[in-house]
């Protein structure tokens, strides 16, 4: 199930609220989400509920081992990483075995057969967190719970489980017994709700149908324009597909009593790929910065090779295959360099020039994401520069740009944080007193309304509805 799908928005979404929110019990409560959460995992893959549950039984025990041998060291040391290592191989299993038999087929010259197995939904995002907490059980940052229902809820919670944000136990450690109800926190959950509905209905799936045209046919043919312009729509298409998804996932949170970490900060306005890694999928960047980074020595102990492995470790995470290892390391390149000389050249140029340079790398490095075959997005970015005696522009882009033209400014302003400063200086106009009632009484829940009518409609008219982060 997805969260732009007719069923949640329209059955299961408000069965479930009005089941929460028939009682006041806060362990009724929690057992309310668990079970909807299950029902919500295995509605595409009822299989799977089985190793959600067994990785969340893997971090509640070993998480009371650590804490009962804290005094105890090398034990505590070995329990941990004997929970790590479980939850690894469980990834590592699911995700990465018939990429490591590819491999080893290839290097080996051998013939091992694949295994076949399907990915389970989330799995890298589960995974990390159960691995996150076991790690701050070990620290010290939180104590281990003896409630078997806070860690069943902390990791299936549906709200985050499919796609993230990645959230720690410490985010809502306090939040799983004492919520508390609030009309205003709910009307903002709903609020954040429908902007993230909106990102992906509207301009995630319109892009992503778009860029199809120029992405998915024979890549030594699209004129050079062409190319450039399906692969910008297809950078508008991750952005509000995943930003999109976390936005929702935020505002259900906020709605069953939840507060989740932010996960994007206008990622395309950055003006170098670092500023850009500071923005985009935060939660995951604390993760590896937190969790790998600095345990290996951060910038006090060999930086080189601690910036390479994390960079080699975000690509692999996004996908068993080289193209997003590739994409990582080449993210991981940019930002050694820029700290090398780039930051300090571009303080000393136009802003405008830093915007342009990470605007045409961040593409760039978006043709090695969408590209499993390294081939076709070798040949994609010979298109971009015009090296496969491809045309500057041809009638398939006239038409389509042409057709698209308003989507297109309308999305890039929707990437910036403009329409927000318009509508909070269009709030500013009106007498103070009535600029709070104004904007939450009357604005925002037109607002809501709108984008609810016209992301239901796209629905019932389309067939295109994937969320591109659903198989990481």
């Amino acid at each position: 199930m997805v969260f732009s799908s007719l069923t949640f928005l329209y059955l299961f979404f408000p069965l479930l609220l009005l089941s929460y929110y028939a009682f006041k019990s806060p362990l009724y409560r929690n057992w309310i989400l668990i079970i909807a959460s299950f029902i919500f995992y295995a509605w595409g893959e009822p299989v799977w509920v089985i190793l959600l549950l067994s990785c969340a039984i893997v971090g509640y025990y070993f998480g009371i081992l650590i804490n009962k041998n804290k005094d105890h060291v090398k034990r505590k040391k070995w329990i941990l990483a004997i929970g790590i290592t479980i939850n690894l191989s469980v990834l590592v299993f699911f995700k990465y075995i018939d990429f490591l038999i590819q491999n080893f087929n290839l290097l080996l010259h051998a013939d091992l057969p694949y295994s076949g197995i399907g990915l389970p939904i989330g799995i890298s995002f589960f995974t990390f967190q159960v691995i996150s907490y076991l790690v701050d059980v070990y620290r010290g940052d939180v104590p281990s719970s003896t409630s078997k229902v806070n860690v069943l809820l902390y990791i299936s919670l549906f709200p985050q489980l499919i796609a993230g944000p990645i959230v720690r136990y410490t985010d809502i450690q306090h939040q799983m017994e004492n919520r508390s109800f609030s009309l205003s926190n709910f009307s903002q959950g709903i609020n954040r709700f429908v902007i993230g509905l909106g990102k992906k209905v509207i301009f995630a799936n319109t892009a992503g149908e778009t860029a199809a045209l120029f992405l998915d046919g024979n890549v030594t043919e699209v004129s050079v324009l062409g190319a450039w312009f399906g692969i910008s729509l297809f950078a508008i298409q991750i952005y509000f597909d995943f930003s999109g998804y976390s936005d929702m996932a935020i505002g259900l949170g906020k709605m069953f009593g939840f507060t989740y970490p932010e996960n994007f900060n206008y990622p395309y306005v950055s003006r170098s790929a670092t500023e850009f890694w500071r923005r985009w999928n935060m939660s995951l960047g604390a993760f590896f910065r937190d969790y790998v980074y600095i345990p290996l020595g951060g910038n006090r102990k060999l930086p080189v090779r601690n910036l390479f492995i994390v960079w080699f470790l975000t690509g692999l995470w996004h996908g068993a295959s080289w193209n997003f290892i590739i994409w990582g390391l080449y993210f991981g390149i940019l930002i050694f360099i820029e700290k090398k000389f780039l930051l300090s050249l571009f303080s000393r140029l136009p802003v405008w020039f830093s915007h342009l340079y990470l605007t045409a790398a961040m593409l760039i490095g978006w043709v090695f994401f969408y590209y499993t075959d390294m081939k076709q997005g070798l040949l994609f970015i010979k298109s971009l520069f015009g090296l496969n005696s491809n045309v500057f522009v041809d009638v398939i882009l006239s038409v389509q740009f042409n057709n698209n033209l308003i989507f297109f400014i309308a999305a890039i302003i929707a990437c910036t944080p403009i329409p927000k400063w318009i509508f909070n200086k269009l709030i500013r106009v009106l007498p103070k007193k009535m600029q709070t009632k104004f904007s939450n009484d009357i604005a925002v829940p037109i607002f809501n309304f709108f984008i609810l009518i016209i992301s239901t409609t796209l629905l019932v008219g389309s067939t295109y509805n994937p969320f591109l982060y659903f198989r990481f």
